[in-house]
């Protein structure tokens, strides 16, 4: 390689820059997706086994609990030959293999132990999806995440859309119809991963590495951007796993407009996630997190006084509106932690979903059994109330991650770490 790039290398690390963020796109798009069949399916997978609600918490505690120690395999992938590209796309193929699993399995055990299988690839694809999304975001030297998130909202809308149109109008089973649908669509994007992924180096062209950048990761901050994933984990799933049971038992909604409340969020968060990334590029990533928290929190605080469902569907929607773009610039901070170790501080942070998943599906719903939900919905609140308060170390810059054309390389190579700041150097 050449001391300095060549006149031919930023076009042709623009295309495969291109390459593979269509390709990471996709990724998050089939994890929306097939995330949203399982999810909407879950009922049909109670008629079919004739097990009950505790028996699906006990499972979804098991995903959890395998997702987690995924995302542990995740990192010591990745610093292998195959790299983040290696752990996406072989998470999406463990995914297919798992979805598989669930379509056919003849008793309860089997579902389980294919949910499990489930949860590991969901590790694999949570940290490699944020993996190559950081690698994507520093060849482009600007803000790419709330983009890549979107592309997991549309998968998600569309599974659930799949799953409500194909109920009581397929000739046989409609779980396994959209199961199926769910392996074919994660088998295509492991393959447009693999082909094209990224699998480059994170040093600028004809840049040198730094000895310091084989330090050890700072994890004072990635402890700060974990209090942010857990607050929004924590939100998405209270809302994914309560909104519906909240309008109907405790708002008394009719059985139509109880599920418009995860409707409503997930609308609002494909919206924010859209208009993320330029705002960001405007405004910066600190003020960004800092009103995305204050909007979402005055949400979940209108859900929690609403005196009806109306109401709480506006704050449902106000909530998406605000925390959509809370986990994705979480990510795109952890990646300018310590660039050279950007794969390590990701699947380090992404164990924080996981905690906040739990505490979001388990603790909101015990405070909720204790006395009502809308007690339950406060946790949600003083969390997202404590990123805002935290928001300016998230960082400054526009364009956080400028780091100049980059040559692709054979493996990952460290560059200079920008230090303890969340949010580096200024550009």
């Amino acid at each position: 390689m050449s001391a300095g790039p060549t006149a031919a290398a930023p076009s042709r690390v623009d295309a495969v820059a291109r390459r593979a963020r269509a390709a990471t796109a996709a990724g998050f798009a089939a994890q929306g997706f097939v995330y949203a069949l399982l999810l909407t399916s879950l009922e049909q997978l109670k008629d079919r086994y004739g097990i009950d609600d505790g028996q699906i918490t006990l499972v979804v505690l098991g995903v959890c609990v395998m997702a987690a120690l995924g995302t542990v395999a995740a990192d010591r992938v990745a610093r292998g030959a195959a790299g983040s590209r290696g752990v996406l796309a072989a998470g999406l193929c463990t995914l297919a293999v798992a979805v598989a699993l669930v379509s056919v399995a003849p008793g309860f055990g089997l579902l389980a132990a294919s949910f499990a299988v489930y949860g590991v690839g969901l590790g694999l694809v949570d940290a490699g999806t944020n993996m190559q999304a950081v690698s994507v975001q520093r060849v482009y030297g600007r803000s790419l995440l709330t983009t890549f998130y979107a592309a997991w909202s549309v998968g998600g809308i569309a599974g659930a859309v799949l799953v409500s149109v194909t109920a009581g109008r397929v000739p046989i089973e409609p779980a396994a119809v959209v199961l199926w649908s769910g392996i074919l669509v994660a088998a295509v994007a492991a393959a447009l991963v693999a082909a094209a992924g990224w699998h480059g180096g994170t040093t600028p062209a004809g840049g040198a590495a730094a000895p310091e950048a084989q330090g050890a990761v700072p994890w004072g901050p990635v402890l700060l951007l974990g209090l942010g994933v857990v607050a929004y984990y924590v939100a998405d799933t209270a809302v994914s796993t309560w909104s519906t049971i909240y309008l109907g038992d405790v708002l008394d909604a009719t059985s139509r407009v109880a599920p418009l409340g995860y409707a409503a969020y997930l609308a609002t968060t494909l919206v924010s996630r859209v208009v993320g990334d330029p705002l960001v590029r405007r405004y910066g990533r600190g003020v960004v997190v800092r009103v995305g928290a204050l909007v979402g929190a005055a949400g979940l605080l209108l859900v929690v006084v609403a005196p009806g469902s109306p109401l709480a569907l506006a704050g449902f929607a106000l909530t998406g509106a605000g925390l959509g773009v809370l986990a994705p610039l979480c990510f795109s901070a952890a990646g300018s932690l310590a660039p050279g170790h950007a794969d390590a501080v990701v699947a380090r942070l992404n164990v924080f979903n996981y905690v906040g998943a739990v505490l979001g599906g388990v603790l909101v719903g015990a405070i909720g059994t204790g006395s009502t939900l809308r007690a339950g919905f406060v946790v949600p609140v003083l969390l997202v109330v404590a990123v805002a308060v935290v928001a300016p170390r998230f960082g400054h810059r526009r364009d956080p991650d400028r780091a100049g054309p980059l040559e692709p390389a054979a493996g990952p190579a460290p560059v200079t770490p920008t230090g303890p700041a969340v949010d580096g150097p200024a550009s």
